[in-house]
């Protein structure tokens, strides 16, 4: 699925998981909803499962949200406590939307106990209370981590058996949300490290991909000095800036963070800004920006090296990596409710880069690493800290452990289930007429309260990337010319899934016929393809998820998906 189709369906009002590989876009796509909305005049509540995360939409954490905090169950008590909560029943009441990001790191419970506080404030058995419920991630990122159930109150509302992910929650199956799965790849544009993250990400990683970051691997004296070092550890982390930092010998100064607004959201602000509250720079220090520029001079995991300090205000000139010379300025990070800023703190948007944990480098996107995962401990940190690198010629590793490969087991087979719904989704949004869907985004708007005309200018004018008849008119010239799909894949410079998503999409409008899409089938699928294809007639259906579950997982999505293709209908 694109970003612009995602971004359709979110417009309807349907509830939505919005997910995709690392540098597929979510964050983007979540920003340009959020403007859709706010240009419509309809109150969106944004929310992050963690601090860092909410940073970076602006938004504040949902447990501090919804009231929940800390806690690890609710009482029929502590409902009616945040019920009665001025500040609290007001927010949640005025809010038609509610984004969750990083929705990967919340734990089952707390999204049980965020949906029981909706319904409770808004007085309403539906699902959330009738919010229209938005949640990212990538499940194959960092897992939650789980607070202690074993003491829970005996009068909890939910006792269920410990899950550890918030799809397997009494919440997300009653919001039944629609998959939007974003295929595009924005970050990588490597296909040898693409193969690497993929197989990583499929539990199919081998002694060839191995090969790949063996090339990669060096000693930690001759690893280069001006790239971020990532750790797996807080303690290696400050071990190794403190050092580097009391070595320069150079002119430095201290820049303190200033803050506006109640200490208790301030705090909150406080510890996900990835700038730090006392930042201690010298001439010749290695940083990281920690911020988009507005003006996109730098974006968040921008590396550079400070190289003077202005001589008017006092701030920092900075050379990046890329040869732009920059005098940065302090930064706003925002705490939003409805328009209004609750809170704020103000600092450099920059951090020491020689090194970083891979926890707080979620988000980034980084030109080069030295990464070390010689002491990861959980699944999919190491699948964090590589996708953060944009190619394979900009990562230097240290080393590595076993796990560092390793993705949970449970998300893999949970992957397939997601993508299958997503192109099933997607098949039914596809067929539905233009005038249908206008009508369901105008009708959401209304219920909302909202002004469909301003919507409509923000689409106009929106970034995100709309499929365009040219772009698949570029790939049926190359499949005309009887080009496979390696070499498709080669010459427009996108993934092989965005291909097979053209050809399927051409297919579907008759430009090229099932039977010519044979060739993208290996000679095993071949041999299976009647037997697929009499699953597909004998459940009545073209949708890939009940054919899956039939077979039992017996073949991938892919294959499915392919087999649907050349099948006549």
């Amino acid at each position: 699925m694109t970003q612009y189709e995602a971004l359709n369906i979110m417009k309807t009002g349907a509830n939505v998981f919005l997910t995709g590989e690392p540098g597929s876009g979510k964050t983007h796509i979540v920003n340009e909803y959020i403007a859709y909305l706010r240009s419509c005049g309809v109150e969106c509540a944004i929310t992050a499962s963690t601090g860092i995360a909410a940073t970076h939409i602006s938004g504040m954490t949902i447990h501090s949200w919804s009231g929940i905090g800390i806690k690890t169950s609710l009482t029929k008590h502590d409902l009616d406590n945040i019920a009665s909560t001025d500040r609290l029943a007001k927010r949640i009441k005025s809010a038609k939307v509610l984004i969750i990001d990083e929705i990967s790191m919340l734990p089952p419970y707390a999204l049980n106990m965020v949906e029981a506080v909706c319904r409770r404030v808004k007085n309403s058995t539906d699902p959330f209370g009738g919010l229209q419920i938005i949640m990212v991630g990538d499940f194959f990122q960092l897992p939650p981590i789980m607070a202690n159930q074993a003491n829970q109150n005996s009068g909890a509302l939910f006792n269920d058996k410990p899950q550890r992910f918030s799809y397997e929650s009494i919440a997300w199956k009653s919001a039944s949300p629609i998959i939007c799965y974003l295929h595009e790849q924005y970050r990588q544009d490597d296909r040898n490290y693409l193969s690497v993250l993929t197989a990583i990400r499929a539990n199919r990683f081998s002694e060839e991909h191995l090969n790949h970051l063996n090339q990669r691997k060096v000693n930690y004296a001759d690893a280069p000095s001006d790239l971020p070092k990532l750790f797996s550890h807080n303690v290696d982390v400050d071990r190794v800036n403190d050092e580097m930092l009391a070595k320069l010998s150079t002119k430095g100064r201290v820049f303190p963070m200033m803050s506006q607004g109640p200490k208790h959201l301030v705090a909150t602000l406080k510890r996900g800004c990835l700038s730090p509250e006392s930042l201690a720079l010298k001439i010749g220090a290695s940083i990281m920006f920690t911020k988009n520029s507005p003006k996109g001079s730098f974006a968040n995991g921008t590396v550079g090296v400070v190289q003077d300090f202005d001589k008017f205000m006092g701030y920092p000139t900075v050379l990046t990596r890329g040869g732009l010379k920059l005098t940065v300025e302090p930064m706003d990070w925002l705490l939003e409710e409805n328009g209004e800023v609750l809170a704020k703190v103000t600092q450099l948007p920059l951090r020491l880069a020689w090194a970083i944990t891979v926890h707080k480098s979620q988000g980034m996107s980084l030109d080069g690493a030295v990464v070390d995962l010689a002491s990861v401990f959980e699944y999919g940190q190491g699948y964090v800290a590589l996708s953060r690198v944009r190619r394979l010629s900009g990562l230097h590793l240290l080393g590595w452990n076993k796990r560092a490969f390793e993705v949970h087991p449970d998300i893999v087979e949970q992957d397939v289930f997601f993508k299958t719904s997503s192109a099933d989704d997607l098949s039914a949004f596809v067929k539905m007429p233009r005038a249908d869907l206008d009508n369901l985004q105008s009708r959401f708007l209304q219920m909302c309260g909202g002004r469909p005309g301003a919507g409509a200018l923000k689409q106009k004018s929106t970034s995100l990337k709309k499929p365009t008849g040219d772009t698949y008119r570029q790939t049926l010239a190359l499949w005309r010319e009887s080009k496979d799909l390696k070499a498709i894949v080669k010459a427009r410079g996108l993934s092989e899934n965005t291909i097979i998503t053209h050809l399927e999409k051409l297919g579907q409008k008759g430009k090229i016929k099932p039977g010519d899409m044979l060739k993208l089938c290996s000679s095993e699928l071949l041999r299976a393809l009647p037997e697929i294809h009499q699953a597909f007639r004998d459940l009545q259906t073209d949708k890939l998820g009940p054919v899956c579950a039939h077979f039992n997982d017996r073949y991938s999505f892919d294959d499915l998906r392919l087999a649907r293709m050349v099948m006549n209908k």
